[in-house]
């Protein structure tokens, strides 16, 4: 059983928004640090965001420009990613992680496309 599920994604033009989601289940998901990674064919796995335990404080990467937010509900063992003014370089698959010291579980991913 995957203990992190993400969905969401699918082919948007340039300029459009999507939000991912990312189900935990067998893990306490409340105490694990959540983020997002990325990678497309020929590029390295990139950082994207992360989000603390408690959803208090966040991490961006730079290439995100005030247009993507991670979220998080710990009620419902699920972290959010809303990616606004999509562009062409942000088509990736998108991964969500959970990390907890050197534990990392981390998902299948979900593909976003940019393009028109």
């Amino acid at each position: 059983q995957e203990r992190l599920v993400e969905s969401g994604g699918g082919l948007v033009e340039p300029g459009g928004s999507l939000t991912l989601s990312c189900f935990a289940s067998d893990i306490t998901f409340g105490i694990y640090t959540m983020g997002w990674y990325r990678q497309s064919p020929g590029r390295e796995n990139e950082f994207v965001a992360n989000i603390s335990e408690s959803g208090g404080s966040t991490n961006y990467a730079d290439t995100t420009n005030g247009r993507f937010r991670i979220s998080r509900d710990n009620a419902k063992n699920t972290l959010y990613l809303q990616m606004n003014n999509l562009k062409p370089e942000d088509t990736a698959v998108y991964y969500c992680n959970a990390e907890l010291g050197t534990l990392i579980h981390r998902g299948k991913g979900t593909l976003v496309a940019v393009s028109s």
